[in-house]
């Protein structure tokens, strides 16, 4: 059986590479920005010139019943949708055009 390659993504605000998060999708590091409170939240995929693009939100819920002791009883659970994918003209993200993280 074939092993699952994880991707890196880079956060991208203000057309700067604020953070990286991995997975082995796109949704994946979409997910774990929105359980941090990202709500607009722009992914380059990185070794590529992808750009994920993503709407965000958490909410509040119980935790389930067999969770570990050390786990409080409430926890985030974190939502998105995907907007789309666009791609970079230049592999700097500084040359690009600072529309194209915009949505």
């Amino acid at each position: 059986m074939a092993e699952r390659v994880r991707n890196n993504f880079g956060l991208i605000e203000n057309g700067e590479e604020v953070g990286t998060f991995s997975g082995h999708q796109p949704r994946d590091a979409a997910l774990k920005c929105a359980s941090r409170g990202k709500t607009k939240i722009v992914l380059r995929e990185k070794g590529t010139k992808r750009i994920h693009l993503f709407i965000g939100s958490r909410e509040k819920v119980t935790a389930p019943s067999r969770k570990p002791g050390w786990l409080p009883g409430m926890v985030w659970k974190p939502n998105v949708k995907k907007v789309g994918v666009r791609h970079l003209k230049y592999n700097e993200l500084s040359r690009n055009s600072p529309d194209i993280f915009r949505f």
